[in-house]
């Protein structure tokens, strides 16, 4: 049907118009202000956003994928513990664990002056938390979960068997794991890499907390310092390319492979260790979540606890939880449905147009929040004036703005940022469903509708809470958006905490931190719930 063929299509004009708005001002004339970051930011620019991206996508890799092995296929002490509480940094932004981390390592924290203190020394040989490696070490360790928790679903359903069929083919376990049952959970891997890549490269908060100059810092600057949005749209615009190029290669290098898992098994039995390697294994995993969760957790209970009698209101507090939870409800089930329906129709009627429309769907989240909110926000309010016109004109009806004002400009805003995170695991789970699936259900008398209801939603389901999951916790956490284009008065938990930190509050900024964490708890334990059935 048309309708369907058009969907992808469809999905990548809606990304396209704010995107486009974008990249139009790169052909505008150069600025002053533009000129002056060609000739001095630029090449900085380039080299720190370089080797950030490089630095955390090479951190989360081999923290995730290593974390997903061990607690899909390994039986050690608190195995089953540490399967969902790995995935607890989710729930925090990686600007609260940056700020937490300067309050804890920096210079005046209690770490160094503790050591000071006890070692009489001047701590020379103490890392420097401001400077690049303490920034990629807080990323590292906020977005380490999105390759941990594909990954893990990949092991999950063929990492034992297929290091059994290594094994019998003459490898040892190393071999095994590298040359076959690491080649093929490629797609998950790939999919949590990009969205690091994307989550990295689109950052604000932590790299402007440790004052670390990236693409972002500078769309800031020229924006809100420089008040050149032309120069801030440009610089955008260089972002975007650079991350449609990165789309581009990753997209061909998969192309002409497929994977597909040849029948559905029971799940294999795990490998228990033993002896000095089971405490080895139990002590690399507490360490991690140790430094991601519970240190940062611990620390904003502590300045929670000292400014609650000044500063909690359980109504108000109430009333950010719920607007919270509706925004995230609402865009996680507007995106999946919007995403499977673009996946399926790619599957249905296969093209390079159709491949490629998916691509441009999927480019939204490289955007900088500031800049998205943006590129939504002139072309609905245009599109706001010529309807009101159009019905003042033809109805004699003066009704004022209709658009401006309501969550649709945010639901849309969010549509765009968080395709690409809902897309990974859909299509992942997608292409387990090969035509000899399909073949099959046919030769039974199952069609159509039936075959969707009886065949592909079961196979999809594991990739569908796993995406609405991914949206509803990066919904939660999500400020430029939220504060730029929402309705007056609909404040979120996000947005207290942004007006806590930009005025040096950290201590203020805690309570409704250690609330958003709480909430974002939520969906990670009913996911967990849900993978161990």
């Amino acid at each position: 049907m048309a309708i369907w063929r058009s969907v992808p299509f469809i999905a990548a004009a809606l990304v396209l118009a704010p995107v486009g708005v974008i990249v139009s001002s790169f052909f505008a004339p150069v600025s002053d202000v533009w000129q002056h970051l060609l000739e001095t930011t630029l090449p900085l620019l380039l080299v720190n956003t370089f080797w950030l991206a490089l630095g955390v996508v090479a951190g989360t890799a081999l923290l995730g994928i290593s974390l997903a092995w061990i607690t899909a296929v390994y039986e050690f002490p608190g195995r089953r513990f540490f399967s969902w509480a790995l995935l607890l940094p989710m729930a925090m932004p990686a600007y609260v664990t940056a700020f937490v981390a300067l309050g804890l390592f920096d210079f005046t924290g209690p770490v160094q002056t503790a050591l000071r203190a006890w070692l009489d020394s001047d701590l020379s040989w103490f890392p420097d938390i401001r400077g690049r490696m303490g920034v990629v070490a807080v990323m590292m360790l906020a977005f380490y979960p999105y390759v941990y928790l594909l990954a893990r679903n990949a092991f999950l359903s063929q990492g034992k068997r297929s290091l059994e069929v290594a094994q019998s083919l003459g490898f040892n376990r190393r071999q095994g794991f590298f040359k076959v049952v690491l080649p093929m959970a490629r797609p998950w891997i790939a999919g949590g890499i990009m969205l690091v890549l994307m989550e990295t490269l689109a950052d604000f908060g932590t790299v402007a907390v440790f004052n670390y100059n990236t693409f972002t810092t500078a769309i800031y600057k020229a924006w809100f310092s420089m008040f050149s949005l032309p120069a801030a749209s440009q610089l955008a615009s260089l972002l975007i390319m650079i991350v449609f190029a990165v789309i581009v290669v990753e997209q061909q290098l998969r192309l002409r492979m497929r994977y597909a898992e040849n029948k559905r098994t029971e799940r294999a039995q795990r490998i228990r260790l033993t002896g000095w390697r089971n405490w080895l294994v139990a002590g690399f995993v507490l360490s991690v979540l140790f430094l991601a969760f519970l240190l940062p957790m611990l620390q904003l209970c502590r300045w929670a606890v000292q400014s609650f009698a000044q500063d909690f209101d359980l109504t108000r507090y109430l009333e950010f939880l719920w607007h919270s939870l509706t925004l995230s409800g609402l865009a996680a089930l507007l995106i999946c449905l919007v995403v499977i329906a673009m996946v399926y129709a790619a599957r249905r009627y296969p093209s390079p147009a159709a491949r490629f429309a998916v691509r441009i769907a999927t480019i939204g989240y490289a955007l900088p929040g500031t800049v998205l909110a943006i590129g939504v926000y002139v072309p609905l309010v245009w599109l706001d004036g010529r309807l009101s016109e159009w019905l003042a004109g033809w109805l004699q009806v003066e009704t004022g703005p209709l658009i401006q004002g309501t969550l649709m400009i945010m639901l849309i805003a969010y549509l765009i940022r968080f395709m690409a995170v809902s897309h990974y695991p859909i299509d992942g789970a997608m292409q387990r469903i090969t035509p000899s699936i399909d073949e099959a259900a046919m030769s039974l008398g199952v069609h159509g509708g039936m075959m969707i209801r009886k065949v592909h939603i079961p196979i999809l389901k594991p990739g569908i809470f796993t995406a609405a999951t991914l949206v509803f916790v990066d919904v939660m956490k999500e400020m430029p958006i939220t504060l730029m284009t929402r309705p007056f008065g609909w404040d979120t938990l996000a947005v207290r905490i942004y007006e806590m930190t930009s005025e040096g509050q950290w201590e203020q900024a805690a309570l409704p931190a250690v609330t958003l964490v709480l909430a974002g708890l939520i969906p990670i334990f009913l996911f967990m719930r849900q993978t161990e059935k």
